[in-house]
């Protein structure tokens, strides 16, 4: 590795957060959000006077919004706060008319992805709905102009968006950026077996870590969710077994770089897949996420044995950003050209069939027209199936944005060139006439299809029909696009049933043990049910009356000594005013 991976990079998240009570000082603490009121000067943020006072409203009725951008790991990451507030007694809508506040989950990779999450700021505001902001945007850049005076959740605090959320409606400005530690160690993040709402009650989305080891020039992303921080693997195996009896038939692995996972805690991406290959049930399938090249390479004999494996796709996303041995210098990759088609050249020839999905960056500060033309030519070679084509966007805060810019114009028609390219050649024409296994597990954007995909994570679309969802069954491929194929289901073929339990139904809460199960609600037990079916009646209203019991770890001790210690403050001064008088 070059030297300059040597160099410690500060965490921006010890900077915006370094006021932030940690986990361990929090149990000691009453567990309530004590706002910071802050006076607004913009006439839109002014309380109007035909709101009600902030200590009338209850909160837990409302209903809730929820809009992510980006990533896997984001969605990830906004499931789990549908849940919790579900759990809680909020509706979660579909509607954001309707809503009484907009949960807006951003993404910082790329500009237009932050102009989305600013325009929807202003219309909520527009609209006078309440905001809470998560995501990465204001992770890496909290003091933002636009996101004065509104409350913000933190990546690595979503276990208390329902406090955010609450002290939001009750007309209060949150702010809760710190990062989890432990004696001192980051964490990856807030707990896995935190209730939450699959956009695909189907599919599961685990992240596995958080964070990277690179310092790449031109990544916000960095900014936000900081240095690597994996997740044990125990707790892993257990959040997949938890999934599969909740009906999931397919689990998505992700993070930030996959292939980096568990360098922190002394394992690595191996071990991890071979235990959770243990765990998953007949039918169902494990889809790997994006793994950068140095740290696969060193794992390349054992993963493609892992890919080789009935119940994990044969899919990797290797992102290669550029074919030029100098941008990738520039952008501080820690990877030549040669190390990534070393990788690509292995896994196609120990994982037939295999799919190598990558990215590429048109326009990279520096880049010329012969850097350009060998991600051309990179292209030309592999021709890719599944190629996200980027044009460059500085990103505020990066080095790259501090670099010479290549022109806004040879940008864009770097990016169309690379999109003819990739639009000249059909990589499915070849499978037409042939059978192939499939797990139909989505509806198609147009509703017209269900979508399945092989064993190699190619989309095939099949028809319509119910029977199908859910279902690992054989087509007969009739029919090949550029992006999918198209499949008969074959009659006398054995469809299985990939679920080893009944799916929950769409926008259930999942998650819910039985120790939150249990936990009595004003003489009644919550029971795990579409949000909008919660009764009211289970609704709690106050933080003082309640922490909710994936926040809880034996804190019963430590209640009823602050109990004990309250009274007896109040003895002492009944008796010392008995001696005043």
């Amino acid at each position: 590795m070059p030297a300059a991976c040597e160099s410690v990079l500060e965490d921006i998240e010890d900077i915006v957060s370094a006021e932030d009570l940690k986990p361990h000082d929090r149990q000691f603490v009453r567990k309530n959000v004590f706002p910071k009121v802050r006076k607004r000067n913009s006439q839109k943020n002014i309380q109007t006077d035909d709101e009600p006072p902030s200590d009338s409203i209850i909160p837990g009725v409302q209903k809730i919004w929820i809009r992510t951008w980006g990533c896997s790991h984001n969605n990830s990451d906004g499931e789990y706060m549908a849940g919790q507030l579900a759990a809680y007694g909020y509706k979660i809508t579909e509607d954001s008319a309707e809503a009484d506040l907009w949960l807006l989950n951003s993404c910082t990779v790329k500009n237009p992805a932050e102009d989305h999450f600013r325009n929807s700021i202003k219309k909520a505001q527009e609209g006078k709905k309440k905001v809470v902001l998560a995501g990465c945007v204001p992770q890496a850049q909290p003091r933002q102009e636009y996101l004065k005076g509104l409350s913000i959740i933190g990546v690595q605090q979503i276990d208390r968006v329902v406090e955010v959320v609450e002290e939001t409606i009750k007309g209060h400005s949150v702010r809760l950026l710190g990062q989890k530690k432990d004696n001192g160690k980051r964490l990856g993040g807030a707990r896995l077996d935190l209730p939450k709402i699959r956009k695909n009650p189907l599919i599961e989305i685990i992240s596995i870590n958080t964070g990277c080891l690179n310092a790449c020039t031109y990544c916000k992303t960095k900014h936000a969710r900081g240095d690597l921080a994996s997740y044990p693997i125990e707790e892993l195996v257990d959040r997949a077994k938890q999934s599969f009896q909740e009906g999931v038939c397919e689990i998505w692995l992700t993070s930030e770089d996959t292939g980096a996972y568990g360098r922190d805690i002394g394992t690595d991406l191996p071990t991890l897949l071979w235990k959770l290959v243990e765990v998953i049930p007949e039918g169902a399938m494990l889809r790997l996420g994006m793994t950068n090249p140095p740290y696969i390479l060193e794992h390349l004999e054992e993963m493609a044995k892992i890919l080789n494996h009935p119940r994990v796709y044969a899919f990797l996303h290797i992102p290669v950003q550029s074919a030029s041995d100098s941008v990738l210098m520039d952008m501080k990759r820690e990877y030549c050209v040669a190390d990534f088609k070393q990788v690509v050249d292995f896994l196609k020839e120990k994982v037939p069939g295999i799919t190598i999905a990558t990215d590429i960056i048109c326009g990279f500060p520096g880049e010329t027209d012969e850097d350009f033309l060998e991600t051309m030519k990179l292209v030309e070679l592999y021709r890719f199936p599944s190629l996200f084509i980027n044009q460059f966007y500085p990103r505020p805060g990066t080095p790259a944005a501090k670099m010479l810019q290549v022109p806004a114009a040879v940008k864009k028609q770097r990016t169309k060139d690379l999109s003819q390219l990739f639009h000249s050649y059909n990589p499915y024409d070849h499978k037409v006439g042939e059978r192939q296994r499939v797990l139909v597990t989505e509806e198609s954007f147009d509703s017209n299809y269900y979508v399945a995909h092989n064993p190699f994570y190619e989309q095939v679309l099949v028809p319509k029909d119910p029977l199908l969802m859910g279902k690992m069954v054989e087509v007969n491929i009739y029919e090949a696009g550029k992006h999918f194929m198209k499949g008969q289901p074959v009659s006398d073929a054995r469809v299985h049933t990939a679920s080893i339990a009944r799916p929950l139904a769409k926008g259930e809460v999942s998650g819910l043990t039985e120790e939150f199960r249990r936990t009595p609600q004003n003489g009644t037990h919550w029971k795990a049910q579409p949000s909008a079916e919660i009764p009211v009646k289970t609704r709690l209203s106050s933080w003082m009356a309640l922490r909710l019991p994936w926040q809880q770890e034996g804190d019963g001790l430590k209640i009823l000594s602050v109990s004990l210690a309250l009274l007896a403050v109040l003895v002492m001064f009944y008796y010392r005013g008995m001696k005043t008088e």
